[in-house]
Formats: structure tokens, sequence, C-alpha cells
């Protein structure tokens, strides 16, 4: 067995060291394809994928289709959250709200960014609010043209809703005009992706019983993946982003169809 100096183990320190590499690419790129890393380092693909296998295993990245992506770091509880980039969140929800219609119903995920949404809705705009959320229900519970809707269940502390069983049951029986909905990862290929499996699979029923999806994203989640596919990016019909977002990328998500708002250009 060949060792180097260390009695490291040759291959184990090819092996740290493309991963190494890997991951700097990561950071400088936002992205990673296989086929490209296979020919840089001179291994199979196969060689390349259990690599980013096993990175994706330590939390160093998501994997997708071809490659892989930098792990989305949208953690920590939403208390924890909502002190995270208040003013660019807020700008945002000035953003956001002047897409949602007077009259409608809207479904508010959980989440940070659409606790601002709600907080900015004018007190005088008759809506009807439906939220798995019991932050956004306080929040817009004092707008008295807000009629508010409180979905059910078991409240998950790290996302900040109901989630379950007993939400979902609740959702089956609405059918909102446009669904708010939280994300913690959003890229072209990986679609709108988030952290939890519970999580995820409440905000695919509730964005397949809406008409349409409205995501507002802060932009250090552009290019990232969380474990849990939601939505593709086809099927995201806005999308509400920061004004440093590349003109080159949002026009991407244009061609899949995504209208695309910036938050301080908005009409």
């Amino acid at each position: 067995m060949n060792a180097d100096k260390t009695g490291m183990n040759v291959n184990e320190l090819l092996l740290q060291e493309r991963q190494s590499a890997i991951s700097r690419k990561l950071q400088a790129n936002g992205r990673v394809l296989a086929a490209e890393l296979a020919v840089e380092f001179g291994v199979s693909e196969d060689t390349v994928r259990r690599d980013l296998r096993e990175m994706a295993a330590a939390g160093l990245c998501e994997r997708v289709y071809g490659g892989a992506l930098p792990f989305s770091s949208a953690s920590g509880s939403l208390s924890h959250r909502v002190g995270v980039a208040r003013d660019r969140k807020q700008a945002l929800a000035m953003a956001a709200v002047s897409q949602i219609a007077v009259g409608s119903t809207v479904f508010f995920d959980a989440g940070s960014t659409n606790l601002a949404i709600a907080a900015a809705f004018p007190t005088d705009m008759a809506l009807t609010a439906i939220t798995n959320a019991p932050a956004i229900a306080a929040a817009l519970i004092d707008k008295p043209a807000v009629n508010v809707i409180l979905i059910g269940g078991l409240v998950d502390r790290q996302v900040g809703g109901s989630l379950g069983a007993k939400a979902m049951r609740d959702m089956e029986m609405l059918s909102p005009d446009l669904c708010i909905l939280g994300a913690c990862g959003i890229d072209l290929v990986a679609g709108v992706t988030t952290l939890g499996f519970e999580d995820a699979e409440f905000k695919r029923f509730a964005t397949s019983r809406s008409r349409k999806v409205l995501v507002a994203v802060t932009s250090e989640k552009f290019g990232t993946a969380a474990p849990h596919a939601v939505l593709p990016m086809a099927q995201c019909e806005c999308l509400v982003v920061e004004r440093d977002a590349d003109a080159g990328m949002l026009a991407q998500y244009r061609d899949r169809g995504c209208r695309t708002i910036v938050a301080g250009e908005a009409a």
C-alpha cells in the first residue's frame, strides 16, 4: 500500500484533494458538473459522482442531475431567521405586496420573508389570507380588511408552521388564487427546494391547490439547493428578487416561464 510521509493512503490523499478542489469550485462558480470534473481530474464520471455523494452526505453540497450545488444555508429557527437580513426582506416584501390582487385569496407559506410580506400588507386592502404559520396569522389579524384562515396541526418549530396530516386536510378544502411559497434554495435545475421532508410535502400540496405561485428570495439562496424538491421553476409564475440579482441569470428564469420582479423597481 502506497502512503505519504503522514501514513495516509495515496488514494485517500487524492480523494481529499479532489473533494477540496470541488468545494473551491462550488464556492467560486456556484455549481459543478460531473462530466467536466471527470475530464479535469482525469478520472471516470463514476468516481466524481462517488465524490459528490460523499460530500453530500457530509453536508458539503447538494447533488442535482449532472453535478452538484452549494448546500442551502437557510437553517435555524424562524425566530432566528426573522432577524437576518431584515431590511432586505422588507424590500422584497414591498415588491411582493404589489403583485397581490385586491379581494383575492392568498396562501402565505411559513417563512421569515413571507412573514415580512404579511407585515407589509396594507391595513385597508381586502384579502382572504390562509396560512399554516401562527406568526403570519398574528401579523395579519390586526389588519381590518383581511380575513384570516389559520391551518391547524402540530407546529414545526424550525419551519414555524403546521405540517402533517391535519394541515394537509385543512389545505385540501381550500383553493387559493395565489400561493406565496417559502424556499430554502432556488436553482434553474433543482427548482425550489426546502430542508424538511414534511415541509416539502406540504408545500407541494399547497402549490397544487393554488392557481399561481410567487416566490420571494434573498440573493444568497440563488444557485443553492436543499435536500427536498418542491417545485420546478416552470411552475413558478412570479419570482421576486433583490436588486443585485444578475440580469443574465434572471433572463434564464424568464425563459423557464417565471415573471421576475426586482425589489425597488416593481410598479
